[in-house]
């Protein structure tokens, strides 16, 4: 059987995890963990980051930071993770949805400025698949209402925008380093701050509302409980996984973008006869090789394409259902606007298996698959 995934792994990682074994530190913010906040702040050239227990939580965190509020509204794309909702609901906040563009699967910039409103508070643009937002015109957009920004870039972590790493260039950024992301801690994420003045209440938020950091740093004499805020810190072990793996960022970069661009041209015959559609990457973005997909026909033509590749050994699968329709999202949301792709595009997705380690063989054999259910159909 070919997964869908497989977590990555190096081979550094264990030697790494002994190490802080060994020197009896395995909470949070030791040796390991401060090495990858220093090394995410040089690769992206945020003033600072955090490494945090999840993405969700990097993206509670912006929601804290950004004084979210009951009765506070926050748009975003229907197709995403539930985490990109949560974050802002369990602030009290209403999600206004807004539509997605068929060829990125991104937030339609285009339809963000009329679900505005005198709640608004913040725009939450989602990276799909590592591919960036049009971000110029959302800036520009959240400058002239007065709105902050927080991009969920849980999926693009190495992608670029203009050559601004993803996840800069709004107020707030936040990393997956999920099981399923292109570098990997098991659970686990990174908030990205903008704002220098915005570092120190987000230390004290991610250290159970206390001035911890201040106080290890040597800057106070104790700590103590000063705002409200909860625990984010990774375990050391969990930060010595991913340290390994950023050590190998490239490796792993290459091997990825390597397989990504096997899948599209093998498949470029497929889409010039309108069998199918291929990812679109527009200019100025640079992406990460995070997934590999294709849009099928409908809703039918996918299922079949799922159900054939699992009856040759290969697991192929769909993702998000839009939140708009869920029914936490019928709860704490609602829809701005004409749903025009979020449900049509999203029932077409296929992703097919795309990790560190995919080797020839088995990449031949999912193209070989795919081209073969085509071809009988």
């Amino acid at each position: 059987m070919i997964p869908f995934n497989v977590p990555p792994f190096v081979g550094t990682e264990t030697k790494y995890i002994e190490d802080a074994i060994a020197k009896h530190k395995i909470c949070g913010d030791g040796e390991y963990t401060k090495k990858c906040n220093a090394w995410l702040e040089g690769k992206t050239g945020s003033p600072k980051v955090l490494l945090t227990t999840s993405c969700t939580h990097a993206t509670e965190m912006a929601a804290l930071l950004c004084d979210i509020k009951p009765g506070d509204e926050v748009i975003m794309p229907s197709y995403t993770f539930v985490s990109t909702a949560d974050a802002f609901v369990l602030r009290g906040a209403k999600v206004v949805f807004v539509d997605i563009r068929p060829d990125t699967m991104n937030i339609d910039e285009n339809k963000i400025e009329a679900a505005i409103t005198e709640n608004t508070k913040a725009i939450v643009p989602v990276h799909y698949a590592g591919v960036s937002c049009e971000m110029d015109t959302i800036m520009d957009i959240a400058r002239r209402h007065n709105l902050l920004v927080v991009e969920d870039a849980a999926q693009g972590i190495m992608s670029t925008y203009k050559g601004k790493a993803l996840g800069t260039i709004g107020d707030y950024g936040a990393f997956s380093f999920h099981e399923t992301k292109n570098y990997s801690m098991g659970e686990g994420g990174a908030l990205l701050i903008k704002n220098q003045d915005m570092i120190e209440p987000a230390e004290i938020i991610r250290e159970k509302g206390t001035n911890r950091a201040k106080f290890f740093r040597g800057q106070i004499d104790k700590y103590t409980w000063v705002e409200a805020g909860s625990s984010y810190l990774p375990s050391e072990l969990n930060a010595a996984y991913l340290y390994g793996q950023l050590e190998s960022a490239d490796k792993i970069f290459d091997d990825r973008m390597n397989s990504w661009n096997k899948y599209y041209d093998a498949f470029k015959e497929l889409a010039d006869a309108g069998k199918v559609e291929l990812p679109v990457v527009p200019e100025g973005c640079t992406h990460n090789a995070h997934m590999f997909y294709l849009k099928c026909k409908d809703l039918e033509e996918r299922t079949a394409l799922i159900n054939y590749g699992k009856a040759n050994d290969i697991i192929m699968v769909f993702h998000y259902i839009p939140l708009h329709s869920a029914p936490a999202g019928k709860k704490y949301g609602r829809f701005n606007g004409e749903d025009i792709f979020t449900t049509k595009e999203s029932e077409r997705l296929v992703r097919l298996p795309l990790y560190y380690g995919l080797t020839d063989e088995d990449h031949a054999k999912v193209v070989k698959t795919v081209k073969d259910f085509y071809s009988k159909n």
